[in-house]
């Protein structure tokens, strides 16, 4: 295009470009990115002023993915992309999460990026494109944003890691990562696999982190092309007058209050001390009473959890640095589900219901971008707000209420068993929160799903590994951080397997990079965790149920020959509609001729596979057959002897004496037991009611 500035470079394997200047002039910055037919637009835009009242950084991540890209009209009734879909919702918060810890603290002004992807080959996800272009613009604005930042997918096929892969290629692969990194350092993991070990884990990292350097100085080099300088990015400066204050007041109270272990009783002794502080601090600084307060309150808080922790090695409840709170499990609590799981961890606890069903339940899939066209495992969690003591709005699933299932969903799918013919949903209700109910979701599904007799390869677990002091020269990593630790620390390291290796993986950081010395420490500590718990969870259930609940719809499979998938559905799909409405069961026929029959009903089952069978036989001389009488002619009687299958009774072969009239003997619609004694070349089929009354001991006439 005219007027625009461009860089082309090599990285991850293909040729990527960042472009600028055409697009969206008016938004803070704007940049086009591409790989090979892949195009995604990013624009920035920002508030001027921070509202007033503002005590977080508003920062929103929109991407939309148009089907105008692959070529397609919209789905529906409507032709329009409506609400955003559950994998764009992801992309949404995958690119949200290395973007927002690197803008400085104090910086309160509304920033929205928003990202559209324009044109899709349906080869490749486009997820780290959406964070690349967003970190370019970015960069090209002038926006404290202190990266640039870039991600990179890997793969692992047969022990070889791969760059960019293809959807093609991840159906192959044990490993799924998606990395985001500074020119130094990591800043965001996110991914799933094959019980991947830690080694291995940090060997993917570390070839990403190498193309993510390409993809920064890229960044850079198109800010230079534009003429802008080099950012320099400073925080705000704060008002240090009243945390001074605050911390002479409260600080050693509040340093008391940490050392209790109970989240209710602790609360409540903070909020005597908070109440108490406040009515001091606007005594003496009047302005406090605009919400200030709240923010200092909070910094002060986050200070004494973290000072705490790297000066004395003092946790919240004084709990060890590495221990893990107690753990619960019961199965089976609920009588009608097909599986059913409690875990409790300390204060967080999830209750997991697992269902089984035909594949027709099956979740199809319509993404722009390609890949899977349907999902047979489905995990969906809930986090309503009496898990955490609160009244809060109801409705529609939050973003992170899809970010947290999708993340158990990808931890627990790698030890489902291939081929499974059941369609497979976990629900995940929290119901009470203290900290990493997405780990716990993990355990509790896992334990739900061997409730339900599912035969998983080997049990799951998933723990949160915490820091503080990640910036100075004595960070302390914590194992199985409570919910304030969250808060008040520098990451959220979550990490969940088996015991032979990694499934699952999702670090959120609140600092600018990890140390590498860091990740490897966290890696071993989650997995020194990740062997103790399952341990509990064994312990409460060792193995899946040999057998799945009576509630559950029981699966038996036939084989067919393929050509005979036709002969079974029936014209219109009349015959299998017959099979399913007399028996009330569910068939699904897959492409290579699998059958699968669901039913509670035992008897009822064994009467469709028998109807099944019957559809897709074929005619065997020599045996007798139960028919149906269709049409009466002179010469004889026509039998279907099987679904659309029909012979013909010559009138010779009526009986054992001289038949004067066929309606002598039958008419349309009468049953009649008959042997087949011929099949010409052309299948024609000859049947005999004498020689079937012969071979069975009927009376002569």
């Amino acid at each position: 295009m005219d007027n625009t500035t461009k860089v082309e470079f090599q990285a991850a394997g293909a040729t990527m470009c960042f472009e600028t200047g055409q697009l969206a002039r008016q938004a803070d910055g704007a940049v086009m990115c591409s790989v090979g037919d892949n195009v995604l637009f990013s624009a920035v835009s920002s508030a001027k002023e921070a509202r007033e009242g503002t005590d977080f950084f508003p920062l929103q991540v929109e991407y939309r993915e148009k089907f105008y890209a692959s070529g397609r009209f919209p789905g529906g009734y409507f032709k329009r992309e409506a609400r955003p879909s559950e994998k764009e919702v992801l992309t949404m918060r995958v690119t949200d999460r290395p973007i927002r810890t690197l803008f400085p603290d104090g910086f309160y002004r509304e920033v929205q990026i928003n990202n559209t992807l324009l044109s899709c080959d349906g080869e490749t996800e486009t997820d780290v494109m959406s964070i690349n272009a967003s970190s370019a613009a970015l960069t090209i604005s002038e926006l404290p944003f202190q990266g640039p930042i870039g991600a990179v997918r890997v793969g692992r096929i047969h022990g070889e890691f791969v760059l960019a892969p293809t959807h093609k290629q991840l159906e192959e692969s044990d490993l799924d990562l998606t990395y985001a990194g500074m020119r130094d350092l990591p800043l965001m993991i996110e991914g799933n696999a094959n019980e991947v070990s830690e080694e291995d884990f940090v060997a993917a990292m570390k070839l990403a982190h190498a193309e993510v350097v390409k993809i920064i100085d890229a960044q850079l080099e198109l800010r230079k092309k534009l003429g802008l300088p080099e950012k320099k990015v400073e925080a705000p400066e704060r008002e240090t007058a009243p945390l001074d204050h605050a911390r002479e007041l409260a600080a050693q109270d509040l340093d008391a209050a940490m050392d209790i272990a109970g989240k209710q009783e602790r609360q409540d002794k903070l909020n005597e001390i908070k109440a108490r502080l406040q009515e001091d601090m606007i005594e003496s600084f009047p302005e406090m009473a605009d919400g200030a307060f709240e923010q200092m309150f909070d910094q002060l808080e986050v200070e004494i959890v973290e000072k705490r922790v790297v000066e004395r090695k003092a946790r919240i409840g004084n709990r060890g640095l590495d221990d893990i709170r107690e753990l619960e499990g019961f199965v089976g609590i609920l009588p009608r589900t097909h599986g059913s799981a409690v875990f409790r961890r300390g204060d967080t606890q999830a209750l997991a219901i697992t269902t089984l069903a035909g594949k027709k339940e099956s979740q199809s899939l319509d993404a722009v971008t390609g890949g899977a066209q349907e999902k047979t495992f489905l995990l969906h969690y809930n986090f309503p707000p009496y898990c955490v003591g609160e009244v809060g709005r109801l409705g529609t699933t939050k973003r992170r209420e899809i970010g947290h299932g999708n993340l158990a969903e990808r931890s627990l799918k790698p030890m489902l068993p291939e081929d499974y013919p059941y369609a497979v949903r976990v629900v995940s209700e929290i119901m009470d929160s203290n900290g990493s109910s997405s780990m716990a979701t993990i355990c509790a599904g896992t334990l739900s799903l061997m409730d339900a007799g599912v035969p998983m390869r080997s049990p799951v677990a998933g723990i949160s590994v915490g820091l503080f002091g990640g910036q100075g020269d004595r960070p302390v990593l914590v194992t199985d951080i409570l919910g304030a630790e969250d808060h008040c620390g520098d990451m959220d390291f979550k990490v969940a397997g088996t015991r032979n290796g990694i499934t699952g993986f999702q670090v959120d950081l609140k600092i600018p990079g990890l140390r590498w010395e860091l990740v490897e420490q966290a890696f071993a500590k989650a997995r020194e965790a990740r062997l103790k718990i399952l341990d509990a969870m064994t312990a409460t259930i060792a193995e899946p149920r040999a057998e799945i609940s009576p509630y559950a719809p029981q699966v038996k499979t036939v084989q067919i020959d393929t050509e005979k998938i036709g002969a079974l559905i029936g014209p219109g799909g009349k015959n299998i509609r017959r099979i399913t409405d007399t028996y009330d069961v569910q068939i699904d026929i897959e492409e290579d001729g699998t059958v699968n029959l669901y039913s509670a009903d035992k008897d009822a089952m064994e009467s469709a596979i028998k109807e099944v069978e019957m559809a897709t036989a074929e005619a065997e001389v020599g045996k007798i057959y139960e028919g149906r009488v269709v049409t009466v002619r002179e010469f004889g009687a026509f039998v279907e002897i099987l679904p659309g299958k029909e012979g013909l009774v010559h009138i010779s072969e009526l009986a054992d004496y001289r038949v004067g009239k066929v309606e002598d003997i039958c008419k349309e619609g009468d049953a009649m037991r008959v042997k087949c004694i011929d099949i010409d070349q052309q299948g024609r089929v000859r049947l005999s009611r004498r020689a079937a009354m012969e071979e069975e001991g009927g009376e002569k006439e």
